[in-house]
């Protein structure tokens, strides 16, 4: 047994105890002599930069630096005890640090300075910065795709005012021309703006304020509904397999929305596989909890269904994977794509109350991941076929619309159809015609308008004020208002902006009945 003088058991006691806090300490802590040589490590230092301890000692700590910082370190040193130049001791700042399989990692480096024996030491204490930047970094883009969320949408909405009117004067010359050549133009120029329509419709899928639809469903039978299509899409060097969950739980989702993303996800997958590869389509059950929200950008805990497209492709690489929901962007030839497929597809999860993801890695493929609220209903109800228009009679229409093209087209539209029409530019003035006791049977109003009345609180005054009144909304977004308040006007239905005349004959006809 060794006998201590009590000086001597003290300062042991010391030891032992600055040992402890060494040992226990979370972050990495290195000690170097004046050469750069280091002379003690802790365990947190061992697990970050993934060695033995012992392998530290006696190494000189360039090695944990990648360039420009390892051959730029002996200098910094000698150049500090010759000038007492600081870069670093005394100050702490934000540099890169090296693993054992070369990969690299930002970190937090406070250097301190002391003597012992007459020599000067050095200790680096090191904060492991890699999870705060990648929150960061989450953070950064989920505002960025909330901003472009917010500009794109204001843009389809303004673009769908402008094809509304353009769509229904195309339609009004059609019916006048008695010439096949001159039917034939207007009918081209008619195609190309429903097909500017279907563009405005995904900005508004990524904006999160497309007009949806939703139903109960099971994804397993719309994969197998459209496994024969994609055989034939995706070529003979494809290999097409689905990974189907049995038990799949149901969810409440726009049946047209969920098919256009698989389509979306199958073409781009085929892209990417030029010489041929394996397209997997698999579906599954997840319940998020708390750990796995924070790795889904803050996805509401809970149960989703799980719909994953992975292929064997090219792979992205990280730059790319970083913008690939970004509207408008895309890796291909000038011509081939309008960079709006991926956009739209994560506007249609968010908005349907779920989430997004894509991995991807250089020359491994690439799998999307999309994750659909579960819904507790067993089945879905069958919608129920839809009758012709029926005819007015004597029925009039008050237009609250404030684009004046807009609503000049809808009263002759309307008018056209055999209803008689009261105009006004803003929910104000409708507020006062109908003070004024005149007789409407239908309040056909835009959602987005000036004057501190929307669209949603029109309708609700209505509600309030004339029960029985019946309202029809339409708008170039028409959900994001509507959400608002559910509960008080869920049962009105949503004319989305641009709309042929079968639609708003039909649409009119179905507010009328209430």
């Amino acid at each position: 047994m060794t006998h201590y003088f009590p000086e001597q058991a003290d300062l042991v006691g010391q030891a032992r105890k600055l040992q402890a806090i060494l040992e226990s300490a979370v972050d990495a802590i290195i000690t170097i002599d004046g050469r750069g040589t280091i002379t003690t490590v802790n365990p947190a230092a061992a697990r970050l930069f993934d060695y033995p301890q012992d392998a530290f000692i006696g190494q000189n700590v360039h090695f944990l630096m990648p360039e420009p910082y390892h051959s730029a370190h002996d200098g910094y040193i000698a150049n500090y005890r010759r000038t007492g130049a600081a870069k670093i001791i005394g100050i702490g700042r934000e540099v890169t640090g090296r693993r054992r399989d070369g990969s690299l990692f930002p970190m937090h480096l406070a250097v301190s300075e002391f003597e012992m024996d007459g020599r000067v030491h050095f200790t680096g204490i090191i904060h492991d910065l890699s999870a705060q930047k990648a929150t960061e970094q989450a953070l950064r883009q989920a505002q960025k795709m909330e901003a472009m969320g917010q500009l794109t949408g204001g843009i389809a909405h303004d673009f769908n005012n402008l094809l509304t009117v353009i769509i229904g004067n195309l339609e009004m010359l059609e019916a006048k021309l008695t010439t096949s050549g001159q039917r034939e133009l207007a009918i081209e120029a008619l195609e190309a703006a429903d097909l500017g329509a279907r563009l405005t419709a995904r900005l508004l899928a990524f904006a999160r304020r497309s007009h949806l639809e939703p139903e109960v469903v099971n994804l397993n039978d719309f994969v197998l509904g459209l496994t024969d299509m994609l055989h034939r899409t995706m070529g003979s060097t494809i290999s097409l397999s689905n990974a189907l969950t049995p038990r799949l739980w149901m969810t409440r989702i726009d049946p047209s929305q969920v098919e256009s993303a698989i389509v979306n996800l199958a073409v781009n997958a085929r892209d990417a596989m030029p010489q041929g590869g394996r397209l997997i389509i698999e579906t599954g059950n997840v319940s998020v909890d708390a750990a796995m929200s924070e790795d889904l950008d803050g996805l509401a805990p809970g149960d989703y269904v799980r719909l994953s497209v992975a292929d064997t492709g090219e792979g992205m690489p990280a730059d790319v994977r970083e913008r690939a929901f970004e509207p408008f962007f895309t890796t291909k030839e000038k011509g081939r794509g309008t960079g709006l497929g991926l956009s739209m597809i994560y506007g249609f999860a968010k908005q349907s109350g779920g989430h997004a993801t894509i991995y991807s890695e250089i020359g491994r493929g690439t799998s999307v991941n999309i994750y659909l609220p579960r819904h507790g209903t067993a089945s879905a109800v069958e919608a129920e076929p839809e009758e012709a228009a029926v005819p007015p009679a004597g029925k009039t229409v008050l237009v609250v619309e404030d684009d004046p093209r807009v609503r000049k087209l809808t009263v002759t539209r309307l008018e056209t159809l055999g209803y008689a029409t009261l105009v006004a530019a803003d929910a104000h003035e409708a507020l006062a015609i109908l003070g004024r006791g005149a007789e409407v049977d239908l309040v056909f109003t835009d959602l987005v308008m000036p004057g501190g009345i929307s669209g949603y609180e029109l309708a609700r005054r209505v509600a309030e004020q004339w029960p029985g009144l019946n309202v029809l909304l339409t708008s170039g977004y028409a959900d994001e208002l509507v959400r608002r308040d559910e509960d008080a006007i869920a049962h009105l239905k949503v004319l989305s902006k641009p709309y042929r005349m079968a639609d708003l004959a039909q649409a009119i006809a179905e507010a009328l009945e209430g």
